[in-house]
């Protein structure tokens, strides 16, 4: 009954797609109009159904594109064609906000008079490369401005008040695909002159598509009760389906990468397992032992190990024949090297880890960013998610992953910023490695207020440089570089502030809720 349910909405999902193909194709036609077309680019992407139109938009925003250059649109809609020429993977000059400013150098006061402009520009701003002053200044300048409406209740629309909200709270750069769908539905119901055929698709797409996250769910909620995993393994956290919310966001957000959402979450959980044996409940001699069986790769180092141990171990080299299948049936077997490396490599940073802790060593800034950078285990989950990936990933893009590129580089340094900004104090309350915070206080004698300011600088700084590499690197397809910023947009959900995925509230609760079982009203 539930399949024939599916069906229907996936027939009327087909007429609706076809329905807003001819409108994108109706305004592509239009070379007068590109405003519109923009506007309805725009509400595709943030409905969370551009997965169904990737063809179309990329055709829609070359033709922008060529009838502007990088900095010849003028007028309405800059900020917006701006962010979404640089979303796309365009060079467009941010000189192009030197119109903004009076001759004093000062953003014209009439700004503020506009407050879609106003929101425009700051979601424009996010999208700024290292160095470009005039963005880092606009995006004072916006925020500021719309602060002060918040603070001072100067809207008398609840929608566009709690817009804002959210924009502050969270600007469209850190908002992950699907949560920002979610958030935005509703506004986007809420407009007077909305397109109601992209509001259906929207609503249906999502249905359909929380519909294929339930029965994944429930597939790797099997694998991960034939362990038994809270009984025999007590230590660790039972984070199962947070570790497949962490797939489903940050990795496969496409409905078509089913397998590969489901083997990464497996792989996040196992994360999880192996980061608590080391980091909470292994002895310095027995996680010594556990690693070597890990440089070793074989289910016989399996009898070696102590009892406790011996399940995580099983566990990885059963998921590891799994995906050696996997990669047989897809003629790609040679690629699973690349998926064992990373992980010895991950193992052996948490050996380090445990060396440091064991010694009570305080390791310099350099020392601790080369060892846990690769500890967040980031690298890891991109080589796994390349080989598991439905379609054919070519070795070169294994091969520019190994090469440790700067977006990569970046979203480790987002997740081990923002981690141990929130988690150190806890940590520190028992035996634990030293956090990124206590090597800069020893290295520089800095105190614990400045480094949260500081280091969250930082994690703006490594922003920069993720949108600059996702235009400016030609080595791989702009796919990949939003999935590397998309495990960077994970972490401003689970460890903005605290640590949601450690200390699971209401908060991530009720999102679970809202991503994985409570369907939408059409």
């Amino acid at each position: 009954m539930k399949e024939e349910y599916d069906e229907g909405i996936e027939k009327e999902v087909d007429v609706l797609k076809e329905e807003v193909k001819k409108q994108i194709l109706a305004n592509l036609n239009d070379p007068t109009d590109h405003l519109n077309l923009l506007k309805l680019v725009d509400a595709i992407q943030r409905l969370g159904i551009g997965y169904y139109f990737e063809k179309e938009i990329n055709q829609a925003l070359q033709q922008v594109f060529d009838a502007y250059g990088d900095h010849n649109w003028n007028g309405v809609g800059t900020s917006l064609w701006f962010r979404l020429m640089r979303q796309q993977g365009f060079f467009v000059s941010s000189d192009t906000f030197k119109t903004y400013k009076d001759e004093e150098g000062c953003f014209n006061e009439s700004l503020k008079n506009d407050l879609q402009g106003l929101l425009d520009l700051y979601e424009a701003t996010y999208l700024r490369m290292p160095g470009e002053v005039i963005l880092d200044d606009a995006l004072e300048f916006s925020r500021n401005c719309l602060a002060d409406i918040a603070r001072n209740h100067l809207l008398s629309d609840p929608v566009v008040s709690a817009e804002i909200h959210e924009a502050l709270k969270q600007p469209l750069l850190k908002r992950l695909p699907r949560i920002e769908a979610l958030r935005y539905i509703p506004f986007y119901e809420c407009e007077t002159f909305h397109n109601h055929s992209l509001l259906k698709l929207a609503k249906l797409g999502f249905n359909l598509l929380q519909s294929l996250h339930k029965k994944e769910i429930c597939q790797i909620s099997k694998w991960w009760k034939r362990y038994d995993v809270p009984t025999n393994i007590p230590y660790a956290r039972d984070r199962l389906v947070e570790c497949y919310l962490w797939s489903t966001l940050g990795v496969y957000t496409d409905p078509q990468y089913s397998v590969g959402r489901m083997w990464v979450a497996r792989a996040f959980a196992l994360l999880t397992l192996i980061d608590d044996t080391y980091d909470a409940y292994g002895t310095y001699d027995e996680l010594v032992i556990f690693t070597e069986a890990i440089e070793r790769w074989s289910i016989t180092c399996v009898d070696s190990l102590p009892e406790y141990m011996k399940l995580v171990y099983q566990m990885l080299m059963h998921l590891d024949e799994e995906m050696k299948e996997f990669l047989v049936g897809m003629g790609k077997v040679h690629q699973h090297k690349y998926v064992k490396e990373t992980m010895k490599e991950y193992i052996r940073s948490y050996m380090m880890e445990a060396k440091w802790k064991h010694e009570s060593y305080i390791p310099t800034m350099e020392e601790h960013a080369e060892v846990t950078y690769i500890s967040t285990g980031y690298k890891f989950v991109l080589a796994a998610s390349f080989a598991a990936q439905d379609d054919v990933i070519a070795d070169e893009t294994f091969q520019w992953l190994f090469s440790y590129p700067p977006i990569v580089k970046a979203s480790c340094g987002i997740c081990r910023l923002m981690d141990d900004i929130v988690t150190h104090k806890k940590e520190q309350e028992r035996k634990h490695v030293a956090s990124i915070i206590e090597c800069y206080m020893k290295q520089f004698d800095a105190t614990e207020q400045y480094l949260y300011g500081l280091f969250s600088e930082k994690v703006e700084d490594a922003w920069k440089e993720i949108n600059k590499e996702s235009i400016m690197c030609k080595d791989v397809k702009m796919p990949i570089n939003r999935r590397v910023a998309n495990l960077g947009r994970v972490m401003d959900l689970l460890y903005k502030n605290k640590d949601h995925f450690t200390y699971v509230g209401d908060e991530l609760i009720n999102l679970v809720k809202s991503l994985f079982v409570d369907a939408i009203i059409i």
